[in-house]
């Protein structure tokens, strides 16, 4: 049995020194990919950046709530749902709502939308918003309709 174990010999230093080199080199590639991979994702969610301009709440006739939202981001927008609710959690589809301009899209470096919804509002209640572009983050806000 003693002989045995002095037979086995080990690996040459410079098989050990390429394995370990080629473990490098992967990792080294695995970790490149996953990087390129990462920053591609995140850099092309960001090119759509929605904000609140203003929001103008309309008492005169049938009740309206007007949106005014700006595109801060570098790629263009294109408003697919608003959802409007007394709480963030009940959040209601809105089925009428017309768009200026008409296309729903809302340009890069700026450009800016009317967002118009008929709806029928309370004074002094807190609203919460959720604007929903096709693709990237829907811009999300509350705020307080006027006292009468």
């Amino acid at each position: 049995m003693h002989k045995i174990l002095k037979s086995k010999r080990g690996i040459s230093p410079i098989l050990a020194t390429l394995l370990l080199i080629v473990i490098a080199v992967a990792a080294i590639v695995i970790t490149y990919a996953w990087v390129i991979t990462f920053t591609g994702s995140t850099t092309g969610q960001a090119g759509v950046l929605l904000y609140k301009d203003n929001v103008y709440w309309n008492s005169t006739g049938t009740e309206t709530i007007v949106i005014y939202v700006r595109n801060q981001g570098t790629s263009d927008a294109e408003i697919n749902a608003v959802y409007i609710g007394t709480t963030s959690t009940n959040l209601e589809l809105q089925g009428s709502v017309s768009y200026n301009p008409s296309s729903k899209l809302v340009y890069a470096n700026g450009g800016t939308i009317k967002i118009t919804v008929t709806k029928d509002w309370n004074v002094d209640t807190t609203y919460y918003f959720k604007v929903a572009p096709k693709v990237g983050t829907a811009l999300e806000f509350n705020l307080r309709s006027p006292p009468s």
